[in-house]
């Protein structure tokens, strides 16, 4: 955090919400005072018997000192909130861990037959089709969903490619289309994976999903 001082100029600073703690911030508060009470003092010993100081001025240089005092107060208590609400998210986190979540990824895994996948539409859509590709990316099945609506869509898919045969065990990418009025409507592919474990890093909470990689709290979808 920067060090506050009388000029207000540079007070309001936020950044101390990534890590001072509170007895660093009391100390400069009470440096900035200490400063500022002998200053004043001095200006009042020399000051211009027949000129003395406005007393406007001592008003709003007092004014400054308790806006500063005002500021850091209000810095070091949401630095406690924020460090409360990370503690917050962290826990909603850890809660994830071994459930399933829908996240943004085109990728899906057949298993014993079956297999599941979401989607996102920006508006509703009177048609919405599913595309299914192999390792090679070769479209084997290509499915019509029907009507979607506004948001998160889901699906699933028996393994069946457009051939009639079982397709095999293992990941398969898909992409979805859609339109209502014959007008495209933006979709966006997600997929199901289990949370494995999560991390807090620099750039905050991420949780780890398996075979699927990390992902901001914000980029979840639904959680099962």
């Amino acid at each position: 955090m920067a060090t506050t001082s009388v000029d207000t100029s540079s007070a309001f600073d936020f950044t101390s919400l990534n890590g001072t703690s509170t007895s660093t911030s009391t100390s400069s508060t009470a440096d900035a005072q200490s400063r500022f009470l002998k200053l004043l003092t001095t200006q009042l010993q020399n000051q211009d018997p027949l000129n003395p100081m406005d007393n406007a001025q001592m008003t709003s240089q007092i004014a400054q000192l308790n806006m500063v005092d005002g500021i850091n107060k209000m810095n070091t208590t949401m630095q406690t909130l924020l460090a409360s609400m990370n503690g917050s998210q962290t826990m909603q986190a850890a809660s994830m861990v071994n459930h399933g979540v829908l996240v943004p990824g085109s990728t899906m895994a057949l298993a014993s037959g079956a297999a599941v996948g979401g989607y996102t539409l920006n508006s509703a859509a009177d048609n919405v089709k599913l595309t299914i590709k192999d390792a090679n990316g070769l479209a084997i099945r290509t499915m019509s969903l029907g009507a979607g609506k506004a948001g998160i869509n889901s699906f699933s898919w028996d393994g069946k490619a457009d051939s009639g045969a079982t397709a095999a065990d293992g990941n398969y990418t898909f992409s979805i289309e859609a339109t209502q009025g014959g007008s495209n409507v933006t979709a966006n592919a997600l997929t199901l994976g289990i949370v494995s474990s999560v991390t807090n890093g620099s750039d905050g909470l991420t949780v780890n999903v398996n075979g699927r990689g990390s992902f901001k709290l914000s980029e979840i979808q639904q959680i099962f």
